[in-house]
């Protein structure tokens, strides 16, 4: 990753300018990014969607979501002025040739203007059934042709399964080159994420033990407390495995457990990744259950407030098998991870909202103490927080204070925001800022999504294959159905509570 160096003249033209992703993530993150002075001096956004705003009306529409997201709250008068004389606003329908003449225009002017040719990152923040469509009147036009400068941003899903994601890849590298792809999972560009990288390699306090010699098993948690909300129409045809373990949980794993990198090449990281994903073991169709639960919450309670089932929520099935739950087993063939199960769990209307990892370790081999000094005796556990607030947990042993040996766990622990007295960049001002400079470590590669894709099919098919007959199975406000528990109990563990304390 080139951490520093300013992106050179930069055209971003956003697809779907109008839409909800673009007023609550793209432009905050653009403006935050233009505050820290990290855009070049030369950079313009092109807003482009069929809706017939003004651009007046285009510019409130984005600073009201500045305004309510952004990680600096309201905006300033002056450095929004600054910063939307950046912004232009092109109203039409791109099937129109009108359109894709306006836009042509626009960008060869502003290329005259700057006396130069900048760089055209052309994000496609549009729902996924549009992207083969608005990539084929990219081509038709004559954007997105020089591999050098121009970028293609495509948001997830990437597919509907191995079968549609493996067509949109040879659809995409038909028209682009695979380096001008730039497939987007907005939590890789979390800080903590980021930092399991560093936390790995840069210290030789933690890589000698990252393996089957000294860890039991790792668990990874991303637990939502609200519903579906108004993505009921998307979410009844994606359910939990497609929309949130095909990438979010997967991409974390791959993290934990990928091999050392030889350098910080963006293809480098992206190699180790898919060599993780590689060697997952196939889990059979007719195992499927000994490795998979799926889950649907009903009516229940969440902060004491009543929360709807999952079949009552707008735009869903009343009927629906779809999955809001899924916990996961997987295990790795190689000499690194050989025996070390990795179980993965995500889940709507859960009892807390948490993304955490916990690397649980192998007891010491030998116990000294007497049995009445370990009474308490809990094991080592390193925990890393991605959200919502973001650090690192280690869990140790120490004597605790009195005349008598008793050991206790003590936790060691820092937070990012209290130690370096500066709130994180949101994942999405890192993402494209790395876009501008043409850094593709943090994006998926065409062989990674489809690998994902690989792993989870033979669990999509199974579950296709035999409807959920106990749907809903776990109450709103709770930790998911009684079969996530049997999953990880069968192998003697349990599921491990968050162990960081909100403040």
């Amino acid at each position: 990753m080139e951490w520093s160096r300013t992106p050179e003249p930069t055209i971003f033209v956003i697809f779907g300018a109008a839409g909800d992703l673009t007023q609550r993530k793209l432009i905050p993150a653009l403006y935050n990014l233009f505050l820290d002075h990290h855009l070049p001096e030369r950079f313009l956004v092109i807003g482009v969607d069929k809706s017939d705003l003004s651009e007046t009306k285009f510019h409130g529409h984005l600073r009201q979501g500045i305004d309510q997201f952004s990680r600096r709250g309201k905006a300033q008068d002056k450095d929004w002025t600054a910063f939307a004389s950046r912004l232009c606003f092109l109203a039409g329908d791109f099937d129109a040739q009108e359109t894709g003449d306006k836009l042509k225009e626009m960008l060869e002017t502003q290329d005259t203007e700057w006396d130069t040719k900048a760089n055209r990152i052309c994000y496609l923040a549009t729902p996924p059934t549009l992207v083969e469509h608005l990539a084929k009147r990219l081509d038709q036009i004559g954007l997105c042709k020089h591999c050098g400068r121009d970028r293609l941003v495509v948001e997830k899903p990437f597919g509907h399964d191995l079968a549609s994601a493996r067509e949109l890849d040879r659809f995409l590298t038909g028209l682009f080159d695979e380096s001008q792809i730039y497939r987007i999972d907005h939590y890789l560009g979390k800080e903590t994420v980021q930092n399991i990288l560093a936390f790995r390699f840069a210290n030789a306090l933690f890589e000698p033990i990252w393996d089957r010699r000294y860890i039991d098993h790792v668990q990874i948690t991303v637990a939502e407390t609200v519903g579906v909300g108004h993505r009921g129409a998307y979410y009844d045809h994606a359910g939990a495995l497609r929309d949130m373990v095909q990438n979010h949980l997967l991409q974390l794993f791959c993290l934990m457990a990928m091999e050392t990198p030889v350098s910080f090449e963006a293809d480098e990281i992206r190699n180790k990744k898919v060599d993780v994903l590689r060697a997952v073991r196939p889990i059979r169709p007719e195992e499927v259950h000994h490795f998979a639960v799926r889950g649907q919450y009903g009516k229940g309670k969440i902060d004491n407030k009543t929360a709807p089932g999952y079949r009552t929520e707008p735009q869903v099935d009343p009927q629906s098998p779809t999955e809001t739950f899924v916990a996961l087993k997987l295990c790795i063939n190689n000499w690194r991870w050989e025996g070390v199960p990795f179980y993965l769990r995500t889940g709507k209307c859960l009892a807390d909202k948490v993304t955490e990892i916990s690397i649980v370790f192998r007891p010491a081999p030998h116990q000294p103490f007497p049995p009445s000094a370990v009474e308490n005796w809990q094991p080592n556990r390193l925990v890393i927080r991605i959200q919502p607030e973001e650090g690192i947990l280690m869990r140790v042993q120490a004597k605790q204070p009195g005349t008598r040996m008793v050991l206790g766990p003590v936790d060691l622990k820092f937070l990012y925001e209290e130690t370096f007295k500066t709130t994180s960049p949101a994942a999405y001002e890192t993402l494209l800022l790395d876009v501008m400079r043409g850094d593709a470590t943090l994006f998926m590669r065409a062989d990674q999504v489809e690998t994902a894709w690989s792993v989870i099919s033979p669990i999509l098919e199974a579950w296709q294959a035999t409807p959920p007959a106990d749907f809903p199975d776990y109450p709103a406000g709770s930790w998911g159905p009684e079969t996530a528990d049997q999953l990880i109990t069968k192998d003697g563990r349990n599921w491990l509570a968050p162990l960081f304390v909100e403040e």
